[in-house]
């Protein structure tokens, strides 16, 4: 196991995708952001089954970034309660993690 991890929130806009990408990348908060989108997402929300459009955030960061992480994305985000979720990066390349390292802020 790596002490990174990738975290995962959605938008329903790409400018709230860029938004956060860049405060995140800009507070050191994370190395990189990762838009993708449009898609469409199905879910349960105040007892109802939605569909939407949504944008997609991967967001690479240290996990020890995680709570500080976490508050900027719920002061940017404009969902009442935005999907918030880490994975570990269990592996990846030398280079691609000490990069990672050397982006962020340290803890």
């Amino acid at each position: 196991m790596t002490p990174y991890i990738q975290v995962v929130t959605t938008t329903e806009n790409r400018e709230d995708a860029e938004k956060i990408a860049r405060a995140l990348v800009e507070e050191r908060l994370a190395a990189c952001a990762q838009l993708v989108g449009p898609i469409e997402s199905t879910y349960w929300w105040k007892g109802s089954i939605e569909t939407s459009q949504e944008w997609v955030c991967y967001i690479k960061t240290h996990e020890s970034l995680y709570d500080e992480l976490e508050r900027a994305i719920k002061a940017i985000h404009p969902y009442e309660t935005p999907e918030i979720i880490a994975v570990s990066i269990v592996a990846g390349s030398n280079d691609y993690l000490e990069w990672l390292a050397s982006e962020v802020k340290k803890s």
